[in-house]
């Protein structure tokens, strides 16, 4: 399976300079195709153009949220069915930043993750703890909670995929990543869970588990080393083409 790169542009990019982005990502791939997959999840205003400029190419296009209901009276969100009708076949739920500022609850991300499934698309579920719980030495049954809270009782059909990315919390946007043996233990645990939800069958052909935080060109290639990481979720370091033009390069050669 190739490797996953997921840039998340964050709320870096307008819908000006994410244009000129994707032209640039676009005419940086073309003939050549990309030797990993690649997922472009720019802010919600900036998708139609950017989807429509990708389209054809070998960039894949996500979200970086969406609401848990597909229609209704609900006044700023964005249903996970219109992100379909853009052509995104991947959404990030459950990121930290949204965890932390606009309180996203365990139940909310289970309700998106459910409802993106529902109609096919790949929920890109991140999971990670905070520097205080890391301290207090409950990184690993924060994440576990996580993980579990997200996914238990979803019901998986054979064609349904699942990304679930590690990022500790305290390390994104830091520009340090932690060690990739740390990673690799960590992602290890997580495919346990997974397995334990689920089964082993399940687990290794329908789940990829990436690392995220405070990746760039210089670490990609420690993290894609470890036998149990099968991709990265990339920051502030995708929103420059060149820069995620090598981190595509460098993941692809592995």
């Amino acid at each position: 399976m190739k490797k996953l790169v997921v840039a998340n542009w964050k709320m870096k990019l307008g819908p000006s300079k994410a244009l000129e982005v994707s032209l640039k990502l676009r005419d940086a791939s073309a003939g050549a195709g990309l030797g990993c997959e690649v997922v472009i999840a720019p802010d919600f205003v900036s998708l139609s153009e950017v989807g429509a400029t990708l389209k054809g190419s070998s960039f894949a296009l996500g979200a970086q949220d969406c609401f848990w209901e597909h229609e209704g009276a609900f006044t700023g969100e964005v249903s996970p069915d219109h992100l379909k009708e853009l052509g995104c076949t991947y959404c990030i739920v459950g990121h930290s930043e949204r965890r932390e500022h606009v309180g996203e609850t365990d139940l909310m991300i289970h309700r998106k993750v459910s409802a993106l499934l529902s109609i096919g698309l790949i929920p890109i579920v991140c999971v990670g703890e905070n520097f205080e719980e890391r301290q207090q030495g409950q990184k690993e049954y924060v994440i576990l909670r996580q993980v579990t809270k997200a996914l238990e009782g979803i019901e998986l059909k054979s064609t349904d995929k699942v990304v679930i990315a590690y990022e500790p919390v305290w390390v994104i946007g830091s520009g340090q990543a932690i060690d990739p043996e740390e990673a690799e233990h960590t992602h290890k645990a997580i495919l346990q869970a997974v397995i334990n939800l689920f089964d082993t069958e399940v687990a290794r052909t329908q789940f990829r588990i990436v690392y995220g935080g405070s990746v760039d060109k210089d670490t990609i290639q420690g993290f894609l080393k470890q036998p149990s990481i099968a991709g990265v979720l990339v920051g502030s370091a995708s929103i420059d083409p060149d820069h995620l033009m090598s981190l595509i390069h460098r993941a692809s050669s592995l």
